[in-house]
């Protein structure tokens, strides 16, 4: 198949997926803090939405157009900007909402679970340092002269998610696990609240400073 690349290239991949996997970011952040106070069904909604995320960078890599937004100043500005502005919100949220481990929390349903996955989605979209991971992380696999680049750059987009899932699953799992210890003491819940406010807020400073070069 000449979209696959060879076992050498997909194991070095693989390795590099797992360095990349366990890094901590705001998707992982998202996810762990969602499975805390919400159930493990909130923080796999989440990691799901983030997937999404992936695979349409992975296709804005493949087609070119990511490279035209990190060579546009302007729409690289503004990319920073409302991600940045995204985090800080997520923030507001998790101290406005504290104490958000109580039973109640996990009574939504499905609606929840869209809007989780919506949120996880949007993290990852408007992350720009996603887009300049991508550009620069999946090119270093497929060779420019490849007649069959950009088919092999969405196959290693997509073999991106199945390979981190084995590090992001059990850390939504231990969560959930955890939150379940948390409900039993509101002062730990609540200075939960503020950790999570804190990193991202952490990471939406990240963001404002990601250099385009």
């Amino acid at each position: 198949m000449s979209f696959v690349p060879d076992f050498t290239t997909i194991a070095q991949f693989a390795v590099a997926t797992f360095v990349i996997a366990i890094t901590p970011g705001p998707d992982m952040t998202l996810f762990v803090g969602r499975a805390l106070a919400q159930g493990r069904a909130a923080g796999f909604a989440c990691m799901f939405g983030a997937m999404t995320g992936i695979l349409v960078h992975t296709v804005l890599v493949a087609v070119g157009l990511s490279a035209l937004i990190v060579a546009s100043p302007a729409a690289f500005l503004a990319l920073k900007v409302f991600g940045a502005g995204y985090l800080v919100w997520l923030a507001w949220q998790a101290i406005r909402h504290g104490s958000a481990f109580s039973p109640e929390a996990r009574a939504d349903g499905g609606r929840s679970l869209v809007k989780n996955w919506a949120t996880g989605l949007g993290i990852n979209l408007m992350n720009p340092k996603i887009i300049l991971f991508f550009m620069t992380f999946l090119p270093q696999f497929v060779s420019a002269s490849d007649p069959h680049a950009s088919a092999k750059l969405l196959f290693l987009g997509v073999l991106f998610i199945p390979l981190s899932l084995p590090i992001t699953t059990p850390m939504v799992l231990a969560a959930d696990g955890f939150s379940q210890l948390l409900r039993k003491s509101p002062k730990v819940t609540r200075a939960v609240d503020y950790l999570f406010a804190g990193v991202f807020s952490a990471f939406a400073l990240k963001i404002l400073t990601t250099q385009a070069r």
